[in-house]
Formats: structure tokens, sequence, C-alpha cells
């Protein structure tokens, strides 16, 4: 797998559930095609040029030694990190990718540092050994069961139903597990049922809910702001029933008052509730 340098690694994120973040890998194997913000916002700015590209990993080969350096100076302003916003730590078919975010886990847990995950990949099943804080955040990507839409919009991802069993695996060992139902597609796209698939993944802890952007064929759908707006309240409705923590994306839910909604009952995971 091809190597690449980098000068810094941990980064303050923009994203509205997120505090520090890691990114050590550029482009991705998946190429979802939603399409992918974070492959649009590598084109924006140069880091990759084609699908092709991008579907090329490449590892940034001297992270450990970043981290060596940048955690000391930057702990105590950090809560957690999340890996990753730009890639995924656990891509399907590259071992090495898994190794090295194996390798950043354990260096930030043994400087008490929470780390929250998210893949579309497979889990490992020994990764509990590498996690070795409690607070540890497991998630996945989640957003639909329908095997023509998979193929076509994430045709080098796990299968999802091998993703949750990874997820539920870890659960039942007694990690924290969440699951991140975004891009959410409009039924023009997607025609499902949203409480088919949040019975599946009653198991987790917190649900991030989102809509899908940036694809034409969802603005299309006639009615898609109440649309999403009415899965919002299926989303809060099913938390709220089963336990379940939440958080609804920005710009999800339209409704005055409502833009972005924050809730739940798991204390050591939620956020404050507030609107905005």
């Amino acid at each position: 797998m091809k190597q690449i340098l980098r000068k810094t690694l941990l980064y303050k994120t923009g994203v509205e559930y997120g505090d520090y973040s890691i990114n050590h890998i550029e482009g991705c194997a998946h190429g979802c095609r939603y399409p992918c913000y974070a492959m649009l916002m590598s084109k924006r700015f140069g880091r990759t040029n084609t699908y092709q590209d991008w579907r090329k990993p490449k590892l940034v080969g001297n992270a450990i030694e970043l981290l060596h350096r940048e955690i000391p100076r930057m702990k105590d302003k950090i809560r957690f990190v999340h890996l990753c916003f730009m890639s995924d730590p656990f891509m399907v078919g590259y071992p090495d990718v898994t190794d090295m975010s194996l390798r950043i886990i354990r260096l930030l847990n043994d400087h008490g540092i929470k780390v929250t995950t998210l893949t579309k990949g497979i889990y490992p099943a020994d990764i509990l050994h590498y996690g070795t804080l409690d607070q540890n955040e497991y998630g996945i990507s989640f957003v639909s069961n329908s095997a023509s839409y998979l193929r076509e919009y994430e045709p080098y991802s796990a299968k999802w139903f091998m993703r949750v069993r990874s997820l539920e695996r870890l659960s039942n060992q007694g990690a924290k597990t969440w699951v991140s139902m975004e891009p959410y597609p409009t039924p023009n796209i997607a025609d499902q049922d949203i409480n088919e698939l949040l019975e599946r993944i009653g198991f987790v802890d917190k649900i991030v809910f989102g809509r899908l952007n940036y694809n034409v064929r969802s603005k299309e759908y006639e009615g898609h702001r109440d649309y999403y707006n009415d899965l919002c309240s299926q989303v809060v409705s099913f938390c709220e029933s089963h336990g379940i923590e939440y958080h609804l994306k920005h710009g999800t839910d339209t409704r005055v008052g409502a833009a972005h909604i924050c809730g739940g009952v798991h204390t050591p995971m939620r956020s404050a509730v507030r609107l905005r």
C-alpha cells in the first residue's frame, strides 16, 4: 500500500457532533457514490483528481510518530478523537489501514483519550484488546438494506448485515456502540421502511440521523422536506421508547425550532439537549 508523509495529524473538526479527529488515510477504497462529501472536498482542495484516484487509498506512514509529538501538547484540549471523517479506519481489503487504526486507538487510550470510530467495514474481533477505555464508542454507517441501493451507492463497502453483526458483537461484549444513518435516501432512490432498519439496530447506545445531500435525485423527490421531517419524528420516537441517545443532523428537520436536536438517556454518551 502506498504511503505518504504528513506534517500534522490531530485537528479540531467542524463536524457538529465531533471534537478532534485524525485522518491517517488519504482516499477511500469504498468509493461511495452518494456522492461522498469527503471525496468532493478532496477534489476541491486538490488532494485527488478522479474517482479512480480516490479509490486508491494512501496510508500516512508517519502517523504514530506525529501523534507521539502532538498528543502531549494537545491532550488537555481534547475531549475525544474521531476516526475518521475523511476516510474509513477499517477499510475492506486493507489490513494495513486496520493495523494502523488499532495502533492509533491504543496510543490515544494509553494517554487517557477517548476514541470514537465509524466504518462501513468490519470491526476486528480483537479490537477491544486495543481499545482499553470503556468510554470508546464504535460505530457503523447503515442507511439501507436494499441490495440494489447498496450496489449503486456503496459498491465496495462491507455488506450491511455484516456491519451490523460486527457492531452487535461489540455491544454484546459491553462496548458502547452507535449507528450513523446518514445520508438517508429518499423513496425515489430506495423505497424502504425506516422502522425495519431501526429495529435491527435497537441494541445500540446512539443513533445519528441525517438527510441525503449533494444528490439531484433526492431534491427531485416531491415533498422531500416533509419526508425527512416525518423520519426525524420516527427516529426520535423510536430512540426515546428504547432508551437510545439520538442526534439529528443540522438541516434534516426543517420545522421551526427543530433544526438541530440532541437527546436521550445514556448519560456517558449524551450531548446537552439543545435547539439552534
